[in-house]
């Protein structure tokens, strides 16, 4: 079976058999699970040497593609690159960021209801008080790009605090854009402004145990500025 590999150039050896594996593995020549063939057959298919191909493994073990089991192989671990996906999550609009935002938070205080210690508490109502402090001092418009950061922290202490590594990991990886798209929102004059109360109203159900009250406090707390981002849109597209 050569599964469609074909001899890699001389321009970039190692890119080249990254890519020709990259596009085996999303065509599904490989299954989830399966275990590819060995250093030497892959050599020989793309006409390279062993050291290129291990080479291109070891980037796609990286990139969380491959799996390297002593003794035993490399086994296809995702037909997708997240590298791919956080491509795709940058490019991603406004609108689009804070519903899946939205609905990691929503899940996330839902767990941190039932999961949380007296440790997150104080975590989150620190990072409100900073949030508060910054409010209280500058309140100019042009300075609520200050509070991006402290808001940020809140949220991401909420999250921690379902005690859920693989949703955290999630989170932190989407954080980047995130803090672009608050970035981008605080600094827009028609975008509301962050209330803290709010904030400190999710916090409050997350402490009383409720889930329902939490999950409830957290799509209240992004309820505004979706709404607001869906008015900017309508807007520019009723301009257009």
């Amino acid at each position: 079976m050569s599964g469609g590999l074909q001899a890699a150039g001389r321009r970039s050896l190692v890119d080249t058999a990254i890519e020709q594996l990259r596009e085996q593995l999303a065509g599904g020549v490989w299954p989830v699970g399966s275990r590819i063939p060995t250093e030497h057959e892959l050599a020989e298919r793309m006409r390279v040497g062993r050291n290129t191909v291990r080479e291109a493994i070891r980037v796609l073990v990286h990139a969380g593609m491959l799996v390297s089991r002593q003794g035993e192989g490399t086994f296809v671990r995702s037909t997708s690159d997240p590298a791919s996906v956080l491509r795709g999550v940058q490019r991603s609009g406004i609108r689009d960021v804070l519903e899946v935002r939205a609905a990691l938070e929503t899940e996330g205080s839902r767990l941190a209801a039932l999961r949380h210690t007296p440790e997150d508490i104080r975590r989150m109502r620190a990072a409100l008080a900073r949030e508060a402090e910054v409010f209280a001092t500058h309140p100019e418009r042009a300075s609520r790009e200050a509070t991006v950061e402290h808001d940020l922290e809140f949220h991401t202490a909420v999250v921690e605090a379902a005690h859920n590594p693989a949703l955290t990991e999630v989170y932190r990886y989407f954080s980047a854009s995130v803090r672009e798209t608050m970035t981008s929102a605080f600094g827009d004059h028609e975008m509301p402004e962050a209330v803290v109360a709010t904030h400190e109203a999710l916090v409050d159900a997350i402490e009383s145990g409720d889930p329902d009250r939490a999950e409830t406090a957290s799509r209240a707390l992004l309820a505004e500025p979706i709404a607001a981002v869906e008015q900017l849109l309508a807007a520019i597209a009723a301009r257009k």
